[in-house]
């Protein structure tokens, strides 16, 4: 992969938004996005097919095919192959195997590969109505009004009995305080221009189960974003075509998929089975153990998910993740780096381009194009991961990637 490109993540928190003047529609930020990569690889004459990831534009924005706003981006994409994927906020990461897969078939050398969320249309509530298809919707009528984030503070209240609650929200606060400090290290970032001091004390603030969940405060979850981003999946005769060096592209060694039942509920509230079943795929495709990762990029969507990723993932025992993170382990200059531009909850999530946006990062990451952002990538811990989920740990993609030689 090469020549990733990210739009502003739009939403609370960035001076530009005003929800109430008018804002970039699904179009612009397929153009943008689009034309971001394209001008790093050539043009539309280099590109053989395309790939878009989008969960829910139908209900956010009353507009589905979104494979044939691709033209839209330059002439040059005309009656070229595309197509669009879905799997709830693991569209991004799908998006990436699908240009992954044309490559390996051959069918393509250089995919053009996107993923775009436009959900600052509805009221909040509204939007978790929406944001409710992620998950099994009959579900929808004995679950909160704020249905993903009942979810994952229903995962939180099991780690909290288990685990202990004081313990695992400064973990939580932790993972928090991270994400707030590498947004503000990236200028596309949703919380770049967050200015609190106390970030620990504020991600400490106590859930209000009379206005939002029980278990979970606001600043445990995401923010409602809008945004594309977009990234080409090249093969060696593709990154030739376009005149890009191996050592300005990522190389994708493996990548990992699971699935779990929708219509089921996790055996285990405290661990996220599909996620860990995805990296152990990952990892042993690539040949590689965790050791060997310099970064890692996990779908937070809520401050939870994270601690739980970290289990997952193997780097803390099952209940060490909160203090794993606490300790600072995660942190931009700890043990294993996570999130380093802020992740979902601090760069955004615009949900159908999250899985980019994670792919960017680590290609800026692992080539040296991550600007104030950058952390060191050690020479014996050369290789990255993204792990993008749709759902409650349904849909899980993770994917390795190594700096290209």
């Amino acid at each position: 992969m090469a020549a990733g490109y990210n739009s502003i993540s739009l939403g609370t928190g960035r001076k530009e938004f005003n929800p109430k003047k008018e804002r970039p529609g699904l179009d612009q930020y397929v153009k943008e996005a689009g034309q971001g990569v394209l001008k790093q690889i050539g043009g539309a004459q280099n590109v053989d097919e395309s790939a878009i990831g989008n969960f829910m534009a139908a209900r956010f924005n009353n507009q589905g095919h979104l494979a044939a706003f691709i033209p839209m981006i330059d002439e040059g994409l005309r009656f070229k192959p595309s197509v669009r994927t879905e799997g709830a906020c693991a569209s991004g990461a799908l998006a990436l195997v699908a240009g992954i897969r044309s490559v390996l078939a051959e069918t393509g050398e250089v995919v053009l590969t996107l993923g775009v969320e436009v959900q600052n249309t509805v009221k909040a509530i509204y939007g978790a109505d929406i944001l409710a298809g992620a998950g099994y919707y009959p579900e929808r009528k004995e679950g909160h009004a704020y249905f993903f984030p009942g979810k994952f503070s229903d995962r939180a209240g099991a780690y909290y009995e288990k685990f202990g609650r004081e313990y695992a929200r400064k973990g939580m606060a932790r993972w928090f305080r991270n994400a707030i400090e590498n947004a503000r290290l990236c200028p596309t970032a949703q919380e770049y221009q967050n200015t609190v001091k106390d970030l620990e004390a504020l991600g400490l603030t106590e859930p209000n189960p009379r206005g939002f969940v029980d278990n979970l405060n606001v600043f445990d979850c995401s923010k409602v974003s809008d945004g594309g981003s977009g990234i080409a999946i090249l093969s060696e005769e593709g990154l030739k075509r376009c005149g890009i060096p191996a050592s300005e592209a990522v190389e994708v060694v493996a990548f990992g998929q699971a699935t779990f039942d929708i219509s089921q509920r996790p055996d285990d509230l405290t661990v996220m089975a599909t996620t860990a079943a995805a990296v152990k795929k990952a990892l042993e495709s690539a040949g590689i153990i965790k050791e060997q990762l310099g970064t890692v990029e996990t779908h937070d969507c809520f401050t939870i998910a994270g601690v739980l990723a970290t289990e997952a993932i193997g780097f803390a025992e099952h209940g060490k993740g909160a203090q794993f993170v606490a300790e600072g382990h995660t942190a931009r200059d700890g043990k294993i780096p996570f999130n380093t531009t802020g992740g979902l909850v601090g760069w955004g999530h615009p949900t159908g381009a999250t899985g980019v946006h994670q792919a960017v990062t680590i290609w800026e990451q692992l080539t040296g194009k991550a600007g104030d952002a950058q952390i060191t990538i050690h020479p014996d811990r050369p290789y990255g991961m993204t792990i993008n989920m749709g759902g409650d740990d349904k849909t899980v993609v993770a994917i390795v990637y190594k700096r290209g030689e």
